[in-house]
């Protein structure tokens, strides 16, 4: 896969909420690494693929009950870190994009002190070059005119000029890792395209490991170097994004073959037919 150490190093993840009557598991028994390269987590709603990535992070509430056998980034054993070291981690070395801006953004702050507030907590920089740096990082992600986008509220931007905000927020410290859930489903398809693109942009340039949390299995083979297919909480398949067409788990399988395709156009979409039998393989 590569020839460095991971990035992360994930080793039998299970993640279990408590109910009423007993502890039900989202996530069971989950291992894959990361380097530096762009890992696509698939899978429907339900799957287990949002709260990998919350786990990876630990931001699932403090009665979820989370074990592996390893859950390393650079080295680190992330469960057993006190909850201050995780705080210093967290935005600085590892980074998430949520699906919505709207609801990641302060609304009382203005975007150039809501980026700014973020280099000058994790990096003790003056406000004034935060504010240089600031500017620059919106510059990257393609913003035109830094300087009046600075002034704004998050309800004055749109939301594709939203998203790249947040991206340049997550961004601005140089993290090693970034963890993107569904980062583009809240915009529609022609500004989807100019997100990923700079964010595939950012990412090749910093030599950044990425891992990009989606159900559009057009958009991960597209954009991934790799892709982790989940179903009903457990890794079904594994393989690099070029290789998709090669899937031999049904489950995968059905999710190709219930794509529309523009040059072997069908009559009648396949309808997914599960199988018992995959939950428990």
């Amino acid at each position: 896969m590569h020839d460095q150490a991971p990035l992360l190093s994930v080793r039998n993840l299970t993640v279990s909420f408590p109910s009423l009557h007993a502890s039900v598991p989202a996530v069971r028994n989950v291992t894959f690494d990361v380097g530096k390269e762009k890992v696509g987590i698939i899978g429907e709603s339900g799957s287990g693929k949002s709260t990998t990535g919350r786990a990876l992070m630990r931001l699932l509430p403090k009665s979820t009950r989370i074990t592996a056998d390893r859950l390393d980034f650079q080295g680190e054993a992330v469960l057993s870190l006190s909850d201050r070291r995780m705080r210093e981690i967290r935005g600085h070395s590892m980074a998430m994009i949520l699906q919505d801006p709207k609801y990641s953004l302060n609304p009382v702050m203005t975007v150039g002190e809501q980026i700014a507030e973020t280099v000058i907590l994790h990096e003790k920089l003056s406000r004034k070059l935060a504010r240089e740096r600031t500017l620059q990082m919106l510059e990257s992600v393609h913003i035109r005119d830094p300087q009046r986008v600075m002034g704004l509220y998050p309800h004055e931007v749109s939301g594709g000029m939203g998203q790249r905000i947040m991206i340049s927020m997550m961004l601005i410290t140089k993290p090693a890792l970034i963890i993107a859930d569904e980062p583009t489903s809240a915009l529609d398809v022609s500004v989807r395209q100019q997100v990923l693109s700079v964010l595939d942009e950012l990412v090749t340039a910093n030599d950044m490991g990425l891992v990009f949390i989606s159900h559009d299995l057009n958009l991960v083979r597209s954009f991934c170097d790799r892709v982790i297919i989940m179903y009903a909480g457990r890794v079904v398949e594994e393989l690099a994004a070029s290789e998709l067409d090669n899937a031999t788990h049904p489950y995968t399988r059905g999710l190709l073959e219930a794509l529309p395709s523009l040059t072997h156009p069908k009559d009648r979409l396949a309808v997914l037919k599960r199988d018992p039998t995959w939950v428990e393989a």
